[in-house]
């Protein structure tokens, strides 16, 4: 009895435990959910939330408990802020973590280290400053590391090392220093390795080549220097690689072969020395090779032919000698786009294989030893800048090479005592009359011939060109696609191009929407039939190709691919849903949709994009006509720079005139007279279009009343767009006379005074706070006189 009632006992003291213990239990977790929603409060990040429920704000998501395990911000949080104000710690459970694009600045905190089951972190494109904490080492759990596009300095701390499970590495352009660790070595499941445009110096450590799932690794624009480390050889897993713009020295290593799945493979502007290696044969899968700005020498090796995929070759500013080598172009003329072989000591003739290279958007032969006729048909399609500076070449059109009838040798003179001998003035003349007539029928009998078999051999390609457009699409060249894109799915989605597919007209071409097979749905621009004899009209299309195959930037509109061929021109672009700017400003309901942080964020956008075109790109790239007209928005009312039909690159030492182009009203004032076209050019218009955007109307009104006393009174509250209610948060305000200021900064007179793209970029992302006084108060003359401090010193 006594046992029974003490085993009671026991029962009900174990229940009454228990019970407290999940009531403690219970409690602390929900102190712990009300420690997290406090601390989002106090971020700032969410400040207008009507509902409770912190698990269904934006970007949150939470486990089954109600805590926090996802913080995902993308470019939402709409005002500056600090990434310290964050409390990291109160966040215990968080495992992906992602503010990119969001302007926020401070320091890393320490704290971050203590997210010990954090798996993503990304706090890409914002205005951080300071060094990379070594705390960051703890997360060891962390599969993916973004910290591009900001200001952080220092080291890289060795500490990263410790990231085992790490896939991605991103801390591309910052301002880091010092050597690259040998500890990054450790981290053996690494794909992606991207530490571009930083200060990094020294040599690369051999550990690297421990990382053998590397897949990308792009270490270019820094101050790395020393030989090529042998052990780089075993990443035979590397598909792009980028090393270009340091200081490496000594020959291309022969392990550079062993990269059998390299697609991109990109050495240029170093001081490497010797000859290209052969073994570049064994990189089956290439298609890109920039080699550009070294010291190499010696001959192209044949076995470039051999790759079968090669579409871009830059070997320009060496000195390689010898020919050009007709074998070589044979074996790449059906791939190769692209072919910059310039400023080398090249010598005889231009082999006829490189005219026939029909699937060729780019070529630069300039500044070698060449000789010879250039064929002038090649010079209608392709620049004659492309062959200047080969003093024996010759051409019969244009004005930059000598004319061939100059030029060309002239039969020797025969000795009158051979010619006349036993023959009297009389038998002369009339020799030469029975010998005309002979001589100009069987010229006229060999043109005929001639063009027989010309048009034979053109209708036998364009059949040829249909056969094999219609079966397999290899007429396209391709990038950034994951997928195949054939002749006939385009044919059929637009139905031969049906006008119902069209969906805007251009200068030289219209362009369709498009719905693929696979559902992606793309834009193509497609010249107009019957400018595609017109010279300017053809050169802008392969300018537009050229261009935009070589640059890539988030607000760049991306191209896919290209169809080049007189039957049928087409450039496949990203299909943009909201159209142009220009219409989205011009209708009510839309123009009311772009809020004025979309309209910041647009400005921003070009000016990031214009930036990189003139100061990240070797030649840097003039855009020419910069409007709203050439702004394309996507479904989020991101802003995308397109129509690169009137680009310019700039090479150094070389004319810069031009003819007039861009659209009316954009057009920098020096170019009525100077028509010498610099970067300062687009700096002018993008001024334009960010009063424009800002106004919502074109500011030509505005623009003429610069400089005049009536302008000293105008207020910006008055000209910006009424269909939109003034600014009245605080920082949307600051944004708004930040980019406003900048814009007439950009509207200068005089080009030298104007701030480069570069400068304003950097102004943007620096925020700055310009308000001293209310919105209401501030006028177009004090931004003007703000403007002051953005001009350039030259």
């Amino acid at each position: 009895m006594v046992s029974r009632s003490s085993a009671h006992r026991v029962m009900v003291m174990w229940t009454i435990v228990v019970s407290f213990t999940n009531i403690f239990a219970a409690t602390s977790e929900s102190s712990a959910i009300r420690l997290e929603r406090e601390a989002l409060l106090k971020s700032g990040w969410w400040s207008k939330i009507n509902n409770p429920h912190h698990c269904n704000w934006i970007g949150i998501t939470c486990n089954q408990a109600g805590s926090i395990t996802s913080i995902s911000l993308f470019g939402s949080i709409g005002k500056a802020g600090e990434l310290g104000q964050f409390n990291f710690s109160c966040f215990p459970n968080l495992e992906y973590f992602d503010v990119f694009y969001n302007n926020l600045s401070g320091t890393i905190p320490a704290e971050v280290g203590a997210l010990s089951k954090l798996v993503y972190l990304d706090l890409s494109y914002n205005n951080l400053t300071g060094c990379i904490p070594p705390e960051i080492g703890n997360l060891r759990n962390l599969s993916t590391l973004y910290l591009d596009y900001n200001k952080l300095t220092g080291h890289i701390p060795p500490s990263l090392g410790d990231l085992t499970k790490l896939e991605i590495l991103s801390l591309g352009l910052n301002q880091l220093c010092g050597l690259l660790p040998q500890q990054l070595g450790n981290l053996m499941n690494l794909t992606y390795l991207v530490l571009y445009l930083n200060n990094i110096s020294g040599p690369i450590p051999s550990t690297l080549g421990h990382l053998t799932k590397l897949n990308t690794m792009f270490l270019d624009s820094n101050q790395l220097s020393g030989l090529l480390p042998q052990e780089l050889g075993n990443l035979k897993n590397l598909r792009y690689l980028n090393l270009s713009s340091n200081s490496f020295s000594g020959q291309i290593p022969f392990m550079v072969g062993g990269f059998s799945n390299l697609v991109n493979l990109d050495l240029s502007n170093n001081k490497l020395s010797g000859p290209i290696s052969p073994e570049i044969v064994n990189c089956l899968n290439l298609k890109e090779l920039r080699l550009s700005n070294n010291s190499l020498r010696g001959r192209i090796p044949l076995e470039i032919g051999k790759l079968r995929y090669l579409n871009h070759l830059d070997l320009s500013y060496n000195f390689i000698n010898g020919t050009i080598h007709s074998q070589l172009i044979d074996d790449i003329q059906l791939t190769l786009t692209y072919l910059d072989l310039s400023q080398n000591n090249l010598s005889g003739a231009i082999p006829n294989s490189v005219y026939g290279m029909t699937s060729l958007s780019f070529i630069n032969l300039s500044y070698n030893h060449l000789e010879g006729e250039v064929e002038d048909h090649f010079l209608k399609i392709y620049s004659q800048e492309a062959f200047i500076g080969n003093k024996a070449l010759c051409s019969d059109v244009g004005t930059v090479m000598p004319l061939c009838n100059i030029t060309r040798n002239t039969l020797p003179t025969a000795s009158p005592s051979i010619v006349l001998e036993n023959r009297t003035k009389y038998d002369d003349v009339r020799f030469i009359r029975m010998l005309l007539p002979i001589t100009i029928l069987v010229v006229v009998i060999i043109i005929g011939i001639s063009y027989l078999i010309i048009k034979c051999n053109n209708n036998n390609k364009d059949s040829q060109f249909k056969s094999k457009a219609s079966k397999s699409g290899d007429v396209f060249s391709i990038w950034n696609y994951d997928g195949r894109i054939a002749y006939g799915d385009i044919i059929d989605a637009t139905e031969d191009f049906d006008i119902k597919y069209c969906i805007g007209t251009g200068g030289y071409g219209s362009v369709y929407k498009a719905q693929l097979p696979n559902g992606k749905v793309v834009a193509l621009k497609k010249l107009h039939r019957s400018e595609s004899d017109e010279p300017t009209s053809t050169k802008s299309f392969q300018n537009e190709v050229r261009v935009l195959s070589e640059i890539c930037h988030r607000n760049i509109v991306k191209l896919y691919g290209f169809c080049l061929h007189k039957r049928c021109m087409f450039l496949v672009y990203e299909y943009m849903d909201r159209g142009s700017l220009f219409c989205v400003l011009r209708n009510d309901h839309e123009a009311i949709e772009l809020n004025w942080t979309k309209r910041v964020n647009i400005i921003k956008g070009i000016a990031h994009a214009l930036s990189y075109l003139h100061h990240n790109c070797t030649p840097s790239i003039v855009h020419r006509d910069i409007s709203s007209n050439n702004i394309l928005l996507n479904s989020k009312l991101e802003a995308f720079l397109a129509d690169f039909g009137t680009a310019k690159l700039l090479y150094a030492n070389s004319s810069n005139r031009t003819m007039l182009v861009g659209t009316y009203g954009y057009i920098a004032p020096e170019l009525a007279y100077t028509m010498v076209v610099t970067e300062k050019c687009d700096v002018y218009s993008f001024g334009v279009m960010a009063l424009e955007i800002l106004m919502g109307r074109h500011p030509g009104e505005l623009l003429s009343s610069l400089g005049s006393s009536r302008n000293e009174n105008i207020m910006l509250m008055d000209i910006v767009d009424p269909r939109l209610s003034p600014p009245m948060d605080k920082l949307i305000a600051q944004d708004v006379v930040l980019v406003s200021s900048v814009a007439f900064a950009c509207l200068h007179s005089k080009p030298k005074f104007r701030p480069s793209m570069q400068r304003v970029s950097q102004e943007f992302l620096a925020c700055k706070t310009l308000m001293s006084k209310p919105f209401q108060e501030v006028s177009t003359a004090q931004l003007r006189n703000h403007g002051v401090s953005l001009q350039c010193e030259t």
